[in-house]
């Protein structure tokens, strides 16, 4: 009985309150929900509802802000060669690098439409990126296949639309279009073609490196192959 009384005084505010209790579902939210003060930083949001709360990084500044970010490679602290499992349900810390997980972005993006922000960085301080006016994934069943067009250059140039309709391969997840296994090949896991223009969950590295041939994390059409970048970050926001 104490416990049932604590945690309805805890919930006493809410529960008469005048204003509903808002779950934000993504970055979006939190900047409009806000008064569009919020800074770029750690959030919560809930892609599938009350139960699924996950942090994420936002980013509340780039090309008008409101980003929530699924991607982020900045200092190699956290090993992106992972299996399915994993990339189905995130790893890493908001803070810092990490992977939202397939099945929150599905949700995510099944439920309005969204566009994707590909931010990026060399080693010599260069920054550039990529943006596309429509991003989706499908169901685990369907391979959480790939949905990405109308690019607009911002100076990377187009590496992603080779992916475009792709299966997400992992190195225990063979859907790629290659003969053998393209996360296996070049130790990351993405959507893969046959195999890839960018791997930006591949091997984290500094700069130009051909000792093993394409594994870094790479964007082809910028720094061409063998260059692996300093960061990458991908980010979607609803589409107004």
């Amino acid at each position: 009985m104490k416990l049932v009384s604590v945690v309805l005084l805890l919930l006493a505010p809410l529960l008469t309150s005048c204003h509903p209790l808002v779950l934000p579902v993504d970055c979006s939210d939190i900047y409009n929900n806000d008064d569009n003060s919020r800074p770029s930083g750690v959030y919560t949001i809930y892609p599938i509802g009350a139960t699924s709360a996950v942090q994420v990084y936002c980013d509340m500044v780039s090309e008008g802000g409101r980003w929530t970010v699924f991607q982020r490679r900045m200092d190699g602290t956290v090993n992106f060669y992972r299996g399915w499992d994993q990339y189905k349900t995130g790893f890493g810390i908001a803070a810092g690098e990490y992977w939202l997980g397939l099945e929150s972005l599905y949700h995510l993006t099944q439920r309005r439409r969204y566009e994707l922000l590909v931010d990026m960085e060399d080693f010599e301080g260069n920054k550039t990126f990529a943006r596309y006016s429509s991003f989706s994934i499908d169901t685990e069943c369907d391979g959480y296949k790939l949905h990405v067009s109308e690019f607009t250059d911002g100076g990377a140039g187009d590496s992603l639309s080779f992916h475009n309709g792709q299966k997400f391969t992992t190195f225990d997840k063979d859907q790629d279009s290659s003969t053998g296994n393209c996360a296996r090949s070049f130790l990351g896991a993405f959507w893969y073609n046959n195999c890839h223009r960018t791997n930006p969950n591949g091997v984290y590295r500094w700069g130009a490196d051909k000792t093993l041939n394409d594994v870094g994390v790479e964007w082809h059409h910028w720094k061409g192959d063998n260059y692996s970048l300093k960061s990458i970050s991908m980010k979607i926001r609803p589409v107004l």
